[in-house]
């Protein structure tokens, strides 16, 4: 399937490694031009070589890097600095780390919020007039499962997503739907990353049992009876960029192997 957005410009945030590298992947390989930017300045170069290098990019398909800190001011206007108009906006932001409630004071509060939700706000409400005036944009918000099935280790991640999950829920539906803008929240199960596994030792740690061994309890718990891929991730980040999505706005669109019960 075309998806139809060959020569459109992308922002991918937390796109070293991981599910942000995934998007990235898979929007090149659209024939998108992307500016991934990260905090490592070493990973995020490699991750842009391969993307350079990968055989399945079209060779129109530009591939930019901008090593900075998405969640702050400065590292915003350094990615803006380099380009200011985007057609597709993928954010994404390391989760905070697991932890029980009782020890997170209101910076560790303040930090989770500053950035898996207001960081996504300000990057939304710096790209969506334009998109607007264009007659075309797409944003896509990673945030996680734990905002429809909390996890209570990931207390500081289900409350900040939460937050942005209701922002969305309202701007997705203002005026913004009839100028082709789409806002859409994907939502992560368990996938083969780098914060799987850093979750998974922190429930080894609460517990007391071996890391492997919570490992494949969390793999058996899952219908799929396996972790995900970034690459099947980024194809359904790509989906949603696509022309194709034009009329889902709004929705939080779950990807977990079907470890989610509900079924709404």
């Amino acid at each position: 399937m075309d998806l139809g957005i060959a020569g459109k410009w992308a922002l991918v945030c937390g796109a070293s490694k991981g599910l942000g590298l995934g998007c990235a992947q898979a929007l090149v390989r659209e024939g998108v031009n992307v500016l991934i930017v990260a905090r490592g300045a070493d990973v995020l170069q490699t991750a842009a070589a391969n993307l350079i290098a990968d055989s399945a990019r079209p060779a129109g398909a530009e591939v930019l890097f901008v090593a900075a800190d998405i969640t702050t001011e400065a590292g915003r206007a350094a990615v803006f600095a380099v380009r200011r108009d985007f057609d597709i906006v993928v954010t994404n932001a390391g989760g905070p780390p697991p932890g029980d409630f009782r020890d997170w004071d209101r910076d560790a509060w303040i930090k989770a919020v500053d950035a898996n939700m207001l960081t996504p706000i300000e990057l939304i409400k710096a790209t969506v007039d334009g998109m607007a005036a264009r007659g075309f944009g797409r944003i896509v918000n990673i945030t996680s499962s734990a905002v429809k099935s909390p996890i209570d280790i990931l207390g500081l991640s289900n409350g900040a997503r939460s937050g942005l999950t209701g922002f969305v829920a309202g701007v997705s539906r203002s005026g913004l739907a009839a100028q082709g803008v789409t806002i859409n929240n994907l939502l992560p199960g368990a996938f083969d990353t780098d914060r799987l596994r850093g979750n998974m030792a922190g429930v080894a740690q609460k517990t007391g049992k071996p890391v492997e061994a919570i490992i494949d309890t969390r793999r058996k718990a899952i219908p799929a009876q396996r972790f995900g891929t970034p690459e099947e991730f980024g194809a359904i980040c790509a989906f949603l960029c696509s022309t194709h999505a034009g009329y889902m706005t709004g929705q939080n669109v779950l990807a977990d192997g079907g470890a989610y019960p509900g079924t709404y």
